[in-house]
């Protein structure tokens, strides 16, 4: 059932130009929703729409069926989480945390017990008595995630949490963010623009572009299966070029050579394929989907080679193994194996 439905929102902030364009998604009680794209996409906007911070010019926002599409932000009940963390300086991280609480006039017992159990929670056991200047990046992070959970939200709200701390930081907060949420089961939108950060902790992502949702769906779906050029190129597809479908369900490039895959197909006859250069097999003679190249530029990856390779498609990049090595000017065959050749819907 529905948890979170938004409909049709626009935003648009001088009348003219719209942030945010008809944009609907809906997401499932208890579920870490994603939402991923470059700066400017609309991102952050549908977020502080969710969050009351924004009205849309048009279109409805309904949680758990009650429409909270006019309904002030200190009304909605909601746990938010800042880039920033906003924490207060001047208070203990146990009167940080208590905070939401104190502006409802909890009694300090209930209060008392409640932030001892978020502390716990969220791995801040003993610190309560510190002061904001006094942890790491990490643990300032927990205390705002520990202030926002504590008043029960029915939504929990992330935008970009983890930008400011550093990479190996980074990892560990969003197992700790994936562990917090599934301890608690509640449902939480996250805003981000790091694929890898996303991917490894959400159950449905959200890609943006220009204030509309490019595709819904998965992490592993997104990753195996994009349905556009915009969200290839996004998650790290790099081989494209053109085909046009004929009548036997082929896909034809403009050099000729035919291709088949057994991924789903879009409508457009006139289209664009990808392949992950990882997918791409080097052969010792040409079979069905295959194509001749001439190395151009090797690399070293470690565990592996990559190779720029000129072919009638143009140039692709294929990654090859460190069995057999290729030198500049060497010929060779490519195949794409049928169920990783992706052709997209535009």
């Amino acid at each position: 059932m529905t948890f979170v439905d938004l409909k049709e929102i626009r935003v648009s902030y001088d009348g003219k130009q719209d942030i945010l364009k008809d944009l609907s998604i809906s997401m499932e009680k208890g579920e870490l929703v994603s939402l991923l794209g470059p700066s400017g996409c609309g991102k952050t906007t549908t977020l502080r729409v969710i969050a009351g911070l924004i009205k849309p010019n048009d279109g409805s926002f309904k949680l758990d069926e009650d429409d909270l599409t006019k309904v002030p932000v200190h009304k909605r009940n909601f746990g938010m989480v800042f880039q920033s963390y906003a924490l207060f300086p001047h208070l203990t991280i146990a009167e940080n945390v208590a905070f939401g609480l104190k502006l409802r006039k909890e009694s300090k017992a209930s209060t008392k017990e409640k932030v001892e159990k978020m502390l716990e929670v969220c791995g801040l056991e003993n610190l309560g008595d510190r002061y904001p200047k006094q942890l790491s990046g990490g643990q300032r992070q927990r205390v705002a995630l520990a202030r926002a959970l504590i008043i029960e939200p029915k939504l929990l709200l992330l935008d970009e949490p983890l930008s400011n701390l550093d990479a190996k930081l980074r990892v560990a907060m969003r197992i700790e963010i994936k562990r917090i949420q599934q301890q608690l089961g509640i449902t939480t939108v996250f805003v981000t623009h790091d694929q890898e950060e996303c991917f490894s902790i959400s159950d449905k992502v959200a890609i943006m572009n220009n204030g509309v949702i490019e595709q819904y769906d998965s992490p592993e779906m997104i990753y195996r299966l994009p349905r556009t050029k915009f969200v290839a190129q996004f998650i790290g597809f790099e081989n494209f070029f053109a085909v046009t479908k004929n009548a036997e369900g082929q896909y034809k490039s403009e050099n000729g050579q035919l291709f088949t895959t057994t991924n789903p197909q879009p409508t457009a006859t006139e289209t664009v394929a990808t392949i992950r250069p990882e997918d791409i097999e080097i052969v010792a003679a040409t079979t069905q989907n295959s194509i001749e190249g001439t190395v151009l530029v090797r690399t070293f990856l470690g565990k592996s080679y990559q190779y720029e390779v000129t072919t009638p498609l143009g140039k692709l990049l294929v990654n090859g193994t460190s069995e057999q090595i290729y030198e500049t000017g060497d010929k060779i065959d490519l195949v794409f194996p049928a169920d990783k050749l992706v052709v997209l819907e535009k």
